[in-house]
């Protein structure tokens, strides 16, 4: 039966529509999705018109565990495959440094011409997460295809040639088993100084290989090893590679497991492997859609997207800084000081969480770690991150505030409020129970050691770390992690009826926690510590984003926020591209689209490689990802309890849709806006939490399941909708009839990344 309070609803809407002119027939009652997705995203894929050279350049593929890169090995006349396993790492026991219990390298396949290479082309086919090549030699040319089982852990390279190129060959070239931060170390004097005094290496690889198969073993110190097994077969004039890769600790057994995997495959066939590989791929775009009058910024869109589910899965290897795609690198592990949560910040609105278990299960399942992270004297109750660990969440002691310099005692907290960012956009009450709360309860324990009453009543901090830039008192880096912390066990203890102990001191600290030390340029970093040299890391802005603890509904808040950005942008000596995504988001928290796009292009024109890969002193991945989450700030924002459709579109953005991104409280939305202008919004709820909708549709029409109803107006421009689990509401101004399809807007993508000349 219908409720009296939806038949009034339904009654005023009807007085309403009769004035306006529309009748409840006026639009369809569901938005639906009209797209060639092959057509598409063959617009989106990587072409080299020129074959890449480096890291840098490369095309890459991955499976959320192997990886596998393509280019042109420099000064050199082959193709380098490189190889790439996210499992490899050492396990030497006297430390959990970047030395001792790092990722390793593990080596490449060299395709070496019968004639000297003179050109080529590449090709990263996105849809079917392949890559094809065409090299010519001097003497013919050699064509390759190419994937990474999107399931089984298999790389499969086909290739046929012309003319004198049939006696092309392979060559396995294992790489040194080392850090690759002491390998980095050794190729650049500057950083000599951080590499140990002494540095015993691993064994020598073990090689048995015949011309058409072979299997290298890497043992190590420590225990263990890695086994790299392939196998050539022919079929007519296709030749066919085929590799898997196989680490084991401490037993032995690589080589076996390996070849079993490798056996498998053969098994399976080339025809089978290469239609379940598709088929995957062909499941995973279509979780969300999104089009974009910049070409530029769709086609970048979508290659994070190939890349964000070949560097993990839910069940695979978490995304450090560099995924599947290990080289040399001073950052051979996880940093949780930045990079860790940016990667994963683009799973929530674009409704692809199934990747995020692989975050989820580092840090859930392995709390006896973070214990063991801390010092002796302060892990009851508590757990904690140093800037860097292994996979297994290892990391070096966590400082202790006032003593260690540094104390970079954040870290856990901050990725903890990128495990409540997915338990948001999913609302699993029992994930926030069983898992998440009492991660956080460990997390915010540790402050609790330290905080102490001063003589104005308040609590402080004592010396702790700001990342990237140095250590304060009453850091504002640990002031808004400590406040956010305490703010969401109070909330999360309310929601599942907990009637924890620790309830009042939680109540204490936002009661009495000092305000953030702030100056006449903005936000200091800390007690007196102003921001006073360039600061690539905003740190010292957290409050405002992603935490979102002052924010623009509070006028005094928002002119804050605007000085601390500017000032903090004024000293760009120091600036990456993380700097101008951080930027950007920022601005779209307060509503400045165009700001918030200024700021990206600029992450476009100087930072972002041909293959949107990304390098500072080393590569890392999370900079061009967290340029995903900027461009999602600007069309859909849903924090402090409103959902925000299209908060902060730049002008030049004039079309723009989106279908089935998702937002917190586990509403799917789709929207679309046409001329400058909201054409329609449609929420789905999809935990039966409150809704509320903030739009710039100035007279919006609501239609909930094919009938009109009237939310409550709570004031401009925002709306409290009623949605139970599983309901409906379309959102459109009066007096029009939209269409409710989301389909591509047109623009010049035309593939736009690759190596053009």
């Amino acid at each position: 039966m219908m409720s009296f309070k939806r038949f009034a609803w339904r009654a005023a809407c009807m007085s309403l529509l009769l004035l306006i002119g529309v009748g409840c027939a006026g639009t369809k009652s569901e938005a639906r999705l009209e797209v060639d997705w092959e057509q598409f995203m063959q617009k989106q894929d990587l072409v080299w018109n020129v074959l890449p050279e480096y890291w840098y350049e490369s095309a890459y593929m991955g499976n959320g565990m192997l990886g596998w890169m393509i280019y042109k090995e420099p000064g050199q006349n082959y193709l380098r495959f490189e190889t790439g396993d996210c499992n490899v790492h050492d396990h030497r026991p006297e430390k959990n440094d970047l030395f001792h219990k790092c990722r390793l390298l593990t080596g490449h396949f060299a395709l070496h011409p019968c004639g000297e290479i003179t050109g080529g082309q590449m090709r990263l086919d996105l849809w079917n997460a392949e890559t094809t090549a065409d090299i010519s030699t001097t003497r013919g040319k050699i064509h390759v295809r190419s994937f990474v089982h999107s399931e089984q852990m298999v790389i499969v390279t086909q290739l046929w040639t012309e003319g004198g190129e049939a006696d092309c060959r392979w060559e396995w070239k294992p790489a040194p088993s080392e850090s690759p931060r002491w390998l980095f170390a050794k190729q650049n004097p500057d950083w000599k100084a951080a590499m140990p005094e002494q540095y015993p290496l691993n064994p020598p690889v073990e090689v048995d290989s015949t011309k058409t198969e072979g299997v290298s073993y890497q043992p190590l110190q420590a225990g263990g090893g890695t086994a790299v097994r392939w196998q050539e077969t022919h079929e007519g004039d296709v030749r066919t590679l085929w590799v898997t890769l196989k680490h084991t600790y401490p037993e032995t057994n690589a080589r076996e497991l390996s070849a079993k995997t490798l056996d498998d495959a053969l098994r399976t066939g080339y025809a089978e492997l290469q239609r379940t590989h598709r088929a995957w791929w062909h499941a995973y775009y279509p979780a969300s859609f999104l089009t974009l009058p910049d070409g530029q910024k769709e086609n970048f869109y979508w290659i994070q997207m190939y890349k964000l589910a070949s560097a993990t899965r839910g069940d695979r290897a978490l995304m450090d800084c560099t995924g599947p795609w290990l080289t040399v690198t001073p950052w051979p592990n996880a940093w949780w000081n930045l990079n860790v949560q940016l990667s994963y910040w683009p799973l929530n609105a674009s409704n692809r969480l199934s990747l995020a278990g692989s975050l989820e299960h580092t840090l859930y399942d392995h709390l006896d770690q973070l214990r063991l992270n801390l010092k002796e004297p302060y892990r009851e109750g508590a757990y904690g991150l140093a800037r860097s660990t292994n996979f297994e969440g290892a990391s070096d002691p966590v400082g202790i505030p006032g003593v260690d310099t540094p104390a970079e005692v954040g870290n856990l907290t901050w990725a903890c409020h990128s495990l409540w960012l997915i338990y948001r956009h999913q609302m699993d009450d029992a994930l926030l129970r069983d898992k998440l709360f009492p991660l956080l309860k460990g997390a915010i324990n540790y402050y609790l050691y330290f905080l102490r009453e001063e003589e104005d009543g308040k609590l402080h901090l004592p010396a702790t770390f700001s990342p990237e830039y140095g250590s304060a008192e009453d850091c504002n880096y640990d002031l808004s992690l400590l406040r956010w912390g305490c703010q969401t066990l109070i909330e999360s203890a309310k929601r599942l009826q907990i009637d924890d102990p620790l309830i009042p001191k939680w109540q204490n600290v936002l009661d009495n926690l000092t305000p953030y030390p702030q100056d006449e340029n903005g936000m200091c970093i800390g007690r007196n510590v102003p921001y006073a040299f360039s600061h690539r890391h905003y740190s010292h802005l957290l409050m405002a984003y992603p935490l979102y603890l002052i924010n623009k509904e509070d006028a005094d808040e928002a002119a804050l926020i605007e000085k601390s950005l500017n000032y903090w942008q004024s000293k760009a000596g120091a600036h990456q591209g993380y700097s101008l995504t951080g930027a950007s988001s920022i601005s779209s928290a307060l509503g400045k689209g165009n700001d918030a796009l200024s700021y990206l292009n600029g992450l476009f024109g100087r930072f972002l490689s041909v293959n949107t890969l990304y390098r500072e002193s080393g590569p890392v991945i999370e900079t061009p990802l967290s340029g995903v989450q900027s461009i999602h700030d600007m069309l859909l924002q849903s924090w402090g309890g409103k959902i925000r459709v299209f908060p902060a579109v730049p002008d030049a953005w004039q079309d723009v849709a989106y279908y089935d991104f998702r937002a917190e409280g586990a509403f799917s939305i789709s929207a679309s806006r046409q001329g400058g202008k909201t054409a329609f919004i449609e929420i789905k709820s999809l935990a039966g939490e409150p809704c509320v909708l903030e739009t710039d549709i100035v007279r919006p029409v609501f239609e909930r399941q094919g009938e009109m109803i009237q939310p409550i107006r709570l004031g401009e421009g925002v709306w409290q909708i009623e949605l139970e689990k599983g309901e409906s509401c379309v959102v459109y101004p009066a007096g029009t009839k939209p269409d409710m399809v989301v389909r591509p807007v047109e623009n010049q993508t035309n593939n736009w990344f690759g190596k053009k000349q």
